[in-house]
Parts: structure tokens; sequence; C-alpha cells
């Protein structure tokens, strides 16, 4: 595997960080970052491989001690997860998160009230 080939992997992953997850940033270690908790642990554990792999392609010593297998197996990872995610099913997530949120806390102040003017006795 040459330094083109894991600079490339660097790149789709980082184009497919920022489409998919609206996640900017220069370069795949500053959009992982930027990422945070939007990536699952495995996923992330394997961008930061790939990061690694890329900052020892540049060095002609160190682009020996690569271990090509670990590099395709982290892309793959992240190639397989990012293709998966829909932007628009996670944020419909979120507002449905939002609105069972607002409405148990209804629910639970509706009762408090019916509680407290049962307790006065004016029911």
């Amino acid at each position: 595997m040459s330094a083109v080939t894991i600079q490339q992997m660097a790149d789709r992953v980082a184009a497919l960080i920022e489409q998919r997850l609206k996640v900017g940033g220069k370069g795949l270690a500053a959009k992982v970052r930027k990422a945070g908790r939007r990536l699952p642990r495995n996923v992330r554990i394997a961008a930061e491989a790939l990061v690694q792999a890329n900052d020892m392609a540049k060095s002609a010593r160190l682009m020996h001690q690569i271990d090509e297998e670990l590099v395709a197996e982290a892309y793959d990872i992240c190639v397989r997860h990012l293709g998966r995610v829909d932007l628009a099913d996670r944020r419909k997530g979120v507002a449905v998160g939002i609105a069972a949120s607002v409405a148990f806390s209804l629910l639970v102040v509706a009762g408090l009230v019916g509680v407290v003017v049962w307790w006065r006795g004016l029911i």
C-alpha cells in the first residue's frame, strides 16, 4: 500500500464525514475531533488509526511500519458506518426525543397538580 493510497483513503473518509455528518475542518484529524460523539467509539478509533497511518505515510522511514491490514480494516469500518448514516433520520430522532421529553414533563406536572388539588380537598 502506497502513501498515495493511504492519503486517498483518508480523504474519502474525511469527505464522508463532512457530507454525512456536516462536520467541517481541515483534514481528517480535525473532522474526527469535531465529530466527537456523533461517531460511535469503534468508528472513531478506526478513523484515528487512519489519521495516524496517514501521518506515518508522509515519512519514508515510517512508511514501512504501517500495518496495511489494520489500515484497510479501519477504512472499511469508517466507510461502512458513514455510508449508512442518514442525516434526516437522525434529525427526526432528535425531534421525537425532544417531543417525548416535553410530553413526559407535562404529564408529570399535570399529575402533580392533580395530587395537590386532591390533597387540598378541592376535588
